[in-house]
């Protein structure tokens, strides 16, 4: 018995020296990401996921109003994570997160169907829009009648890191005419049908970015697996990369980049003697216009450029017209050394450059053209017509080889000047921009933090920035959604936007944007996903179309068929294979609707070739659901393509009203 107390003593004597002589661990803050918030959404008859930072080794439990409480204990770095069920949709509830010395309170929180809506400018684009030039339809009206207390949004704020975080910034904000300008307005045109045929809450978390490529909102580790990256990736990583970049500026004379309208009109390079006809060009570079023309020795930049070109004109009895296109962003024109004309500072990057020569500056025989254009950023273009013209029918092409010759650089908010006698082209490095079209950056800083907030699917609209890689993003993109969906550990559906027919400049018989529209058509592939087609609500003439009802709307109907099994036709014709029969060629087609028809009773944009690949126009013409082709020329048709341009017309549709998506059967 003595003995039995004794060892009793000992063990309480060793708990307590253990209590006592042990350091406490450091207390820390309760600390939630900020998607946890007032006004949240959650998604409906699932274990949704909560997490955040607290003491190590400290309690957190959380409790909804609704019923249902979880329990979690922090890991020795305060990390802790923990599931709730959620019960069918309603709300509005509160959560409770409560710790030992700490209880946050979360009000107005719905529970319903929660979609990520992501991409560059056309899914960032808000419903107010980007006046004078991008604009929404009929934004007014829309936004005044946006009373959906229902339908919330996060908007992620834009952010970028080398490395992956684990925060975000934003809040959720309930839908009304207040707030809703500030939504993206395909991802609410999204919500709104949703809510409307559905009648339960909707949350989106957008996150979304303009002008980015598909390879920055894709992990590293991903990146690495899809090969064609791993360059690029090292390098990022490389201090020695980073300081020939540092060197390659630091020998250059830098201006800031100008703030205002009237400060880039101020601007100067004290390069105007390069508009002189006098000027020797034979190191400078060949280009073809219209065209890109921020791309020098396979590197792209943003900055000024000069374009010339010499041209010989009989006719000097007349004023001429020069149409140069629409230049992005903004150009000074001379015509033998004196200017003619010019757009500086925002808002040009779509206006069609008019200027006119007088026959004063003309001389018979040699004269010259010579262009100082200012990318801004994004892709610098060139498009439309370009051509001088008079009153007495001469008419004299300037599309073709010009020269071509960088004259300053964008780099981290100056102009870095080139003095033109001394450069080197050849010696610039590959040059380390801190940005967001980085591989991996807004995956890190945009998507990652967001893992594992519980989604129903995912609503994406991108491409453009891609357009060039066509069959990189083939790749890229399926890898991309498989990306996503193994981070969230969930094969969750997937529905995107085919990029519209635009001008996007596309030299004859160069990749264009046709080709990516065919590598997103072939991403259907890639398992619960789905497309929107926008070859009939496009605009040549603006990258950013204002009818995103219909995108929004489109992108809805896919998610109403697919996952509330609503009995709708939700796509377009997808091409699906074709046959052979003597001299024509039968296309067929899945997701044929009730039938497919045509507008105007006639289908065009459809080609055919043979085995060697010249294309020729063909008649075309519905035939029991199918496009039986033909064309005088080809008496053996191998190939077929249909709305194959840049500025591809949509023609065929089902009669359901959704167009068919342009395609190649090579």
């Amino acid at each position: 018995m003595i003995m039995k107390k004794s060892v009793f003593s000992l063990i309480i004597f060793s708990i307590l020296w253990l209590l006592t002589s042990c350091k406490p661990l450091e207390q820390q803050e309760l600390k939630l990401n900020s998607l946890f918030s007032n006004h949240m959404v959650l998604q409906q008859k699932q274990d949704v996921a909560f997490w955040g930072t607290y003491t190590p080794n400290g309690k957190v439990i959380v409790s909804g109003s609704w019923g249902k409480e979880s329990k979690s204990v922090a890991d020795k770095n305060g990390n802790w994570k923990l599931n709730i069920p959620t019960p069918t949709a309603g709300g509005p509830y509160e959560v409770n997160i409560i710790t030992k010395d700490t209880t946050v309170l979360l009000k107005d929180v719905m529970i319903g169907e929660v979609w990520l809506a992501s991409g560059q400018s056309n899914m960032q684009m808000s419903l107010k829009g980007w006046p004078p030039n991008d604009t929404i339809k009929n934004s007014k009206e829309e936004i005044a009648k946006a009373n959906y207390s229902a339908v919330r949004m996060f908007n992620v704020t834009r952010n970028f890191n080398l490395k992956v975080v684990d925060s975000v910034s934003g809040k959720w904000d309930i839908c009304s005419p207040k707030s809703v300008e500030d939504f993206s307005a395909t991802a609410y045109f999204f919500a709104r049908r949703l809510y409307k045929e559905l009648n339960i809450p909707i949350g989106i978390i957008h996150s979304s970015w303009g002008g980015t490529v598909a390879e920055a909102w894709t992990s590293s580790k991903s990146l690495q697996e899809l090969g064609g990256f791993k360059k690029s990736i090292a390098a990022l990583q490389d201090l020695k990369e980073w300081q020939k970049t540092k060197d390659w500026y630091s020998k250059l004379d830098s201006l800031h980049i100008p703030q205002t309208n009237k400060s880039w009109a101020a601007l100067s390079f004290n390069d105007l003697k390069i508009s002189q006809s006098s000027v020797n060009t034979e190191k400078w570079k060949n280009i073809e216009l219209p065209g890109r023309y921020d791309i020098f020795n396979d590197w792209e930049f943003d900055g000024a450029v000069w374009l010339r070109k010499d041209i010989e004109i009989l006719d000097i009895t007349a004023d001429y017209t020069l149409l140069m296109g629409v230049i992005d962003d903004m150009d000074a024109v001379y015509f033998n050394g004196k200017k003619v004309g010019g757009l500086i500072g925002s808002g040009h990057h779509q206006t069609e450059r008019v200027y006119t020569i007088s026959k004063k500056l003309l001389k018979k025989g040699k004269n010259t053209i010579a262009i100082r254009a200012i990318d801004a950023g994004g892709p610098g273009t060139i498009t439309g017509t370009l051509q001088l013209s008079n009153k007495n029918n001469i008419t004299i092409s300037l599309s073709g080889s010009w020269k071509y010759l960088p004259m300053a650089e964008m780099y981290n908010g100056k102009f870095y000047v080139y003095d033109l006698d001394k450069i080197d082209f050849s010696k610039r490095p590959e040059i380390m921009v801190m940005g967001p079209n980085l591989p991996s950056v807004l995956y890190n800083a945009m998507i990652h933090p967001l893992v594992p907030y519980s989604i129903k699917g995912a609503i994406w609209y991108q491409g453009e920035s891609n357009v060039g890689r066509a069959e990189q993003y083939s790749r890229l993109f399926p890898k991309m959604i498989n990306d996503w969906r193994s981070h969230w550990k969930t094969d969750f559906p997937f529905y995107f936007v085919q990029i519209a027919p635009y001008n996007y400049g596309t030299p004859p018989n160069k990749e264009g944007s046709m080709d990516l529209r065919d590598a997103q058509r072939k991403s259907l592939k890639t398992k619960n996903t789905g497309m929107v087609v926008t070859m009939d609500i496009g605009d040549f003439t603006n990258i950013h179309p204002a009818n995103k009802q219909d995108v929004g709307s489109r992108l809805a109907g896919l998610a109403l068929k697919n996952d509330y099994n609503n009995k709708i036709v939700a796509s377009g014709p997808l091409y699906k294979k074709h046959t052979i029969s003597g001299n024509k060629l039968i296309l067929q087609f899945d997701h044929i609707g009730s039938g497919l028809t045509t507008i105007n009773s006639k289908l065009k944009g459809f080609e055919i070739a043979g085995a060697d690949k010249k294309y020729v126009m063909a008649s075309a013409k519905i035939t029991d659901n199918n496009v039986k082709l033909y064309a005088k020329t080809i008496e053996k048709p191998v190939y077929a393509r249909y709305a194959w341009s840049d500025k591809g017309i949509a023609s065929l549709f089902n009669k359901e009203g959704l167009p068919a998506a342009s395609f190649t059967t090579e």
